[in-house]
């Protein structure tokens, strides 16, 4: 059994479209038949929201997880979308690092979830086991990809996603101060790298809100694509009202308008995403 890839989607400027691409290339990957989870670790809870989870789909959140109060599997909650489930996030989750001043392994809270659930999976079923046990074991998914969307800033929330992660995929708005930006963020995974997570990779940098009509988009993405190269990915994904309208509906853009050019991008991103896993794994 192939081991599920985790992968964190971060960057510390705002606004860049880390949930929306959490959303949407969460549903991509679902749509061709992968078991994906999404976590949410951001306060502010959009990629919960974007994804449809209501507030009482809520009452076991990523932070009862991070905070020790709940192991990972009683926070997720279907979606509506097949073989896509979400742990969602409540304001609570802001609360989160305070409350974790002084604790041991702070910034492995999350990997440590994940790996106690990774071992619950694991755990052969006893025949003598309770009933409500085995069904709680059967509700368990092993998934393809879980998806890890941050907040926008360089957090211990961040961090612990960063901590949990095997590979980061980076969105980069192409516009004039991106790779300033990026540099900082490179110097972030350096550390978390150096210190916390050595396995820690750059999985590959998306551009995102892509204006063809802007010389300035045209500008930027030359002068990444020269800096990173082949870590950049060829899909890029455009400015589109359909994407900025969808999560007004609780829906990713590929539910709420599959058509569009956006959408379109994020179904493109999945499945060169998809080849570049094949190619690591058979490299």
């Amino acid at each position: 059994m192939d081991r599920t890839r985790i992968i964190v989607i971060a960057n510390q400027k705002g606004g860049v479209g880390k949930t929306t691409t959490a959303i949407n290339l969460g549903t991509a990957l679902a749509a061709v038949g992968k078991q994906i989870l999404v976590i949410d670790v951001d306060p502010q809870g959009n990629a919960s929201t974007g994804l449809g989870i209501t507030k009482p789909q809520r009452s076991v959140s990523i932070y009862e997880v991070i905070t020790g109060h709940a192991p990972l599997a009683e926070a997720i909650v279907e979606s509506q979308i097949p073989g896509l489930h979400v742990v969602p996030a409540t304001p609570d989750l802001a609360g989160a690092e305070m409350e974790l001043v002084g604790v041991p392994r702070r910034s492995f809270r999350l990997r440590d979830a994940l790996d106690g659930y990774h071992t619950q999976i694991a755990e052969p079923s006893t025949q003598s086991g309770s009933t409500a046990l085995s069904t709680e074991r059967s509700k368990l998914m092993v998934y393809d990809y879980i998806l890890i969307d941050c907040p926008p800033s360089l957090n211990l929330l961040t961090i612990n996603a960063m901590t949990a992660a095997d590979g980061m995929l980076v969105p980069l708005q192409c516009e004039f101060f991106a790779l300033e930006g990026l540099s900082q963020l490179l110097r972030t995974i350096d550390l978390v790298r150096g210190s916390l997570n050595p396995q820690l990779e750059i999985q590959g940098v998306v551009l995102t809100m892509f204006d063809k009509r802007n010389n300035l988009s045209e500008q930027v993405a030359e002068d990444v694509r020269k800096h990173l190269g082949e870590k950049v990915y060829q899909t890029i994904i455009p400015r589109n009202v359909r994407i900025s309208e969808a999560p007004s509906h609780g829906l990713p853009a590929l539910l709420y308008d599959v058509k569009s050019a956006g959408s379109q991008a994020y179904i493109k991103l999945a499945g060169e995403l998809i080849q570049r896993e094949r190619s690591r794994k058979a490299a």
